[in-house]
């Protein structure tokens, strides 16, 4: 078994990170950045994404693996304090793979086309103040937006920027993507849907800006600028991402967790007490 490891850069981080190595190689994994069978990540959700954008062109072999050094995260399962036993699952035991898909985003500018892959979301805001774009669905106009910016996700991260903007939670086996509506304006002269839409894998969605307007475009944690965007086309991507499960850890236990907060006990004082 060949790993790699990414760690966000603190002191914990780093500390765990070496004594994983030093657990691995007593274990006889090998540490190999170059073609790993497991990226392990160390820190939470978000080093987890960097993680993904590092080994996004060995997505199709490789799985993922997250520790938290936190708080519980959608990504991030193993504790800081079970490092021994996840080295020793990844020693002895073939783990069960699960797949989440992804959103595929292509910005044509003036100057050609640029390809990416999210994890979590894609984001779309104007430099300058209100975005204008026309949304187009199957290449049929559906609405002209105008309001701060739109979010694409994905389901594995409908937890994330998504539900903060009030779109829907997905469960990540659905091969769908989910678009939602920052701030958006509505009156009597400018109209949306003003909820979230989810489209299936054979559906696709264009968002035509004015090319003249500066953008920008988040890809997960990436942040850039583009200028003359012609448009911008969002699908399901074919590739998936893989996560190594050495133990179950059903999505919904995780969006009650991170969002609830009752175990298991609570449950079932809550469901004894008198009406």
């Amino acid at each position: 078994m060949k790993y790699a490891l990414l760690d966000r850069g603190d002191r914990l981080s780093r500390q765990l990170a070496e004594q994983f190595h030093t657990l691995a190689q007593a274990r006889g994994l090998i540490h190999d950045e170059s073609a790993p069978d497991i990226v392990l990540s160390i820190g939470g959700d978000g080093t987890l994404l960097q993680a993904f954008h590092r080994f996004r062109d060995k997505v199709r072999n490789v799985a993922f693996v997250g520790v938290h050094t936190g708080h519980l995260g959608f990504y991030a399962d193993w504790q800081r304090n079970e490092l021994t036993e996840l080295v020793e699952l990844m020693a002895s035991t073939e783990p069960k793979t699960v797949s989440y898909p992804l959103v595929k985003v292509e910005i044509v500018t003036n100057g050609g086309t640029s390809v990416y892959m999210a994890l979590n979301e894609f984001t779309l805001k104007s430099v300058d103040g209100t975005l204008v774009a026309q949304l187009n669905i199957n290449d049929e106009p559906f609405e002209m937006f105008r309001g701060d910016g739109i979010v694409v996700s994905t389901p594995s991260g409908s937890t994330a920027y998504n539900k903060s903007v009030g779109g829907a939670v997905i469960h990540p086996s659905l091969e769908a993507l989910q678009i939602a509506e920052i701030a958006s304006i509505n009156n009597r002269v400018y109209r949306t849907l003003g909820s979230s839409i989810i489209l299936p894998k054979h559906h696709h969605c264009d968002i035509v800006t004015d090319p003249e307007e500066p953008l920008a475009i988040g890809i997960d944690h990436l942040i850039m600028q583009f200028h003359e965007v012609r448009s911008i086309v969002c699908t399901v991507a074919e590739d998936k991402v893989h996560f190594a499960r050495y133990r179950p850890f059903p999505f919904w236990n995780r969006v009650r967790e991170a969002f609830i907060g009752l175990d298991q006990a609570q449950m079932a004082s809550t469901q004894k007490r008198p009406r």
